[in-house]
């Protein structure tokens, strides 16, 4: 693969992408010029724990998206700008390239304008509900041709959490703002993989990428967001401040903003864990970062070694327990406090994502139980590790409750999210394909699993995962033909 971008060329790169706005709360944003010195150049090597330094070298067509935010005093308007270079990683010619507009399916709205293809203005078409934005070529894109993309947008945020978890919403004085800016799709066998997604589930199916983000925000609120900060400064005598933050490799990019929000910090092997809630639940918080920096023990050992310097918990109003993003945790808010009995699993949980859906993407919609059983699986393998047998047998007995509450049904765990009920997604997904990995373990022995399931990891890690690359690794480990497990357990 080619060589990693110099970072003298990823800060011209950054100098000409960047397409910083004015604030203007109510009213459509005008392009200033670029504020950023050459010697700003974005530095993600400082990211990365050391162990995979080595990886900026083999990434070098992921896609470089440079964003800026503006949030308005209110909350709920957010305006922006992005620009983004994309390589054609695919074997033939691209006509056109497709990014995900989210928030107009998250119960809010998004408007981008100005699009260009290399400075050159395009009309873009739109589809899925004006939640996907086709941009076409005006020549085929080549295998291993690169195109720059820029856009405005704005962005009004819906205010409950009603769809989709509360993923994009402000609500009880906290802006979550997951997945809100154009994403690019994946395009994969599939061709673009895109479809609307059910209200059950992630969201998110991305590949790795780069991200140089500015958050433009009232001075009120802390801001939490995916990577490391590494410039914030207020203004003089205003209101407002000004974040800077570097990511990646990541798949995705979240921010969260609230005036309620503490911070509350613990160092542990080189990794900053920080949870940001409100003061009031301080020691649940400081709980959930004990067992945050047991997990990334178990689990680096496990599995293999995380891969950020930095892990935040933010607490959000989501209604689901927690949601995972890469080295970012958002937790909802009343279950932090160290006597829930929900706290402690699902923080191993959610940790357990980082290596299952970030570090090994996979298809979070068309195969969710690469993630969502195998990270239940990971949770377990926490509790046996922390607790001996009597903790591996209480959340197996959650694991088997699970499954019990739709009869123990056999329906197969390697389905797409849309083709379960929500009692079958959380019954199948989260127990029942759970149990699959201890059948598998029982099939394979168990030094011979954990080396299948370390192998897979390290293989596949800042890639995509599928059930036919987890099926092929097992069978590389016993030598054997896993065709009947599969059948009886994952496929329909």
């Amino acid at each position: 693969m080619k060589r990693f971008f110099l970072l003298s060329s990823l800060a011209l790169l950054y100098l000409t992408s960047c397409l910083l706005l004015r604030q203007q709360a109510e009213s459509k944003p005008e392009p200033i010029l670029p504020t950023l010195s050459p010697t700003d150049p974005p530095d993600f090597e400082s990211g990365l724990t050391p162990e995979y330094h080595g990886i900026l070298q083999e990434l070098s067509d992921a896609s470089f998206y440079s964003i800026e935010f503006i949030i308005a005093d209110d909350l709920v308007h957010v305006s922006g700008s992005e620009k983004v270079i994309y390589t054609n990683t695919e074997e033939v010619g691209l006509s056109e390239i497709q990014l995900r507009l989210f928030p107009n399916i998250l119960g809010g709205k998004m408007l981008v304008e100005n699009v260009k293809v290399n400075g050159n203005a395009v009309t873009p078409k739109y589809s899925l509900n004006n939640s996907l934005l086709i941009i076409p070529f005006e020549k085929s894109l080549e295998p291993k041709e690169n195109i720059t993309l820029s856009m405005v947008f704005n962005i009004t945020i819906p205010q409950s959490v009603e769809l989709n978890y509360g993923v994009q919403a402000y609500y009880d004085d906290v802006l979550a703002l997951a997945h809100a800016y154009p994403m690019i799709a994946v395009n994969d066998d599939e061709g673009w993989n895109v479809e609307i997604p059910p209200q059950t589930g992630d969201l998110i199916y991305a590949d790795m990428s780069f991200f140089v983000v500015t958050v433009d925000a009232p001075k009120t609120v802390t801001l939490v967001g995916t990577g490391r900060e590494v410039s914030s400064h207020a203004e003089r005598n205003g209101s407002r401040q000004k974040v800077r933050y570097e990511a990646g490799p990541v798949r995705d990019f979240y921010l969260a903003a609230s005036p309620a929000y503490e911070v509350f910090t613990k160092e542990v092997n080189g990794v900053t864990l920080r949870f940001y809630a409100p003061d009031d639940l301080q020691t649940g918080a400081e709980y959930a970062l004990e067992v945050a920096a047991r997990s990334l023990e178990i689990f680096g050992g496990r599995y293999a070694p995380f891969p950020y310097t930095e892990l935040e918990f933010v607490s959000t109003p989501t209604y689901v327990l927690g949601i995972e993003y890469p080295g970012l945790i958002a937790i909802t808010k009343w279950i932090i406090e160290p006597d829930n009995e929900y706290l402690e699993a699902t923080i191993a949980h959610e940790v357990a994502h980082q290596w299952f859906y970030n570090l090994v993407g996979n298809d979070q919609l068309d195969e969710p139980w690469l993630d969502e059983s195998l990270t239940q699986f990971a949770t377990l393998q926490y509790f046996t590790d922390e607790y001996g047998q009597a903790g591996k047998a209480g959340f197996r007995a959650d694991l088997e409750d699970r499954w019990s509450r739709i009869g123990n049904e056999i329906i197969p765990v390697g389905l797409p999210v849309r083709d379960y009920s929500d009692a079958e997604y959380s019954g199948i997904v989260y127990g029942r394909g759970a149990l699959f990995f201890e059948a598998l373990r029982e099939k394979l022995d168990e030094e011979a699993f954990d080396t299948f399931i370390k192998s897979y990891v390290q293989n596949n890690a800042w890639g995509i995962g599928t059930t036919e690359t987890l099926r092929t690794a097992a069978e590389t480990q016993c030598g054997c033909d896993l065709a009947y497990l599969f059948e009886d357990w994952i496929y329909p």
